[in-house]
């Protein structure tokens, strides 16, 4: 595949044009502001490269569209895709940021953080004995890139490492991977359930209340995708003890509205969508990369599976 015109747009683009500018890319490139984007550009693109659609998207004549985030929700999810225009996303280092994510709210609370600062205000001295990361048993639903980095973290750790995947298919790091239907005696056994899930039609609302109710007081961390999860459900589970403490770096609706109640719980931790950024550097490796092989026609290990939505 030939590209020449290459479109950029989305919240880093000018720090992706500075780094393009000083490689000399010999491509023709336009870096805009999202709404600055025409039809004209679609027209002239062969390559468009951001987070998310404009809201005036359309293929024009696009070869190729490259994702600047590891989820391709935003051009799939509930939208028609022109099946003659490839797909790929933004993989990088995210699976490594994630897993210190996910293990510093987890080791939060295995140690104490919270008892402890509280115990420190009161000016109390007391034996409290944090829980080891050894004792843990942790149930990832997801096993691709980013799951299976989150598994070789845990388990190096010493953690029970299970995974949840559509096909249930093995995978490296994990002691065993299940599908979604087999998942119930793991999740009876689990300390801790991370999802890593992008949104697809098969996991719109996965984590409903019955999926909560099969938990024993465990912990909810969520870094996939917002709309996986039924927050109802997951307030009516924080209640009754099923969740013990969630996370939440993803939400249904981003930036989360002021009078949303998953604010004010006392049990939930609410982040801006920050356990994995893609910094301009890292967008212009994984673009330039993908680039090179689409134009030698080498195999695209990040291309997306249209029909799959990852």
């Amino acid at each position: 595949m030939n590209i020449e015109n290459i479109l950029v747009t989305g919240r880093i683009y000018k720090g992706i044009e500075k780094i393009l500018e000083a490689r000399h890319l010999s491509k023709n490139l336009r870096f805009l502001e999202e709404d600055e984007v025409s039809r004209d550009d679609f027209l002239w693109a062969d390559a468009y490269v951001s987070f998310r659609p404009t809201a005036n998207f359309e293929f024009g004549n696009l070869k190729w569209v490259h994702s600047l985030g590891a989820g391709v929700d935003a051009y799939l999810f509930q939208r028609k895709w022109d099946d003659h225009v490839l797909l790929t996303r933004s993989v990088c280092s995210f699976g490594s940021q994630i897993g210190e994510y996910c293990l510093s709210y987890i080791l939060r609370d295995l140690q104490c953080h919270e008892t402890f600062q509280k115990m420190q205000s009161q000016k109390r001295w007391e034996m409290v004995e944090p829980v080891s990361l050894q004792t843990q048993t942790v149930v990832v639903y997801g096993t691709g890139e980013i799951g299976q980095e989150l598994a070789k973290a845990f388990s190096l750790l010493g953690m029970m490492v299970y995974g949840v995947s559509l096909s249930g298919a093995s995978k490296s790091y994990f002691r065993q991977v299940v599908t979604v239907s087999e998942a119930s005696d793991l999740l009876m056994q689990a300390d801790w359930v991370v999802s890593t899930l992008p949104l697809t039609s098969e996991t719109y609302q996965l984590f409903c209340s019955s999926f909560f109710a099969k938990l024993n007081s465990a912990g909810f961390i969520n870094v996939g995708r917002g709309a996986t999860v039924d927050e109802p459900a997951l307030l009516e589970a924080l209640e009754n003890g099923r969740v013990r403490r969630a996370v939440l770096d993803v939400v249904n609706k981003e930036p989360l509205p002021d009078e949303s109640p998953l604010w004010e719980h006392p049990n939930l931790t609410i982040t801006p969508h920050i356990a994995a950024i893609t910094s301009p550097g890292e967008a212009v490796k994984c673009f330039m990369e993908t680039l090179n092989k689409i134009e030698k026609n080498e195999p695209l290990l990040n291309q997306v599976d249209i029909k799959k939505g990852y």
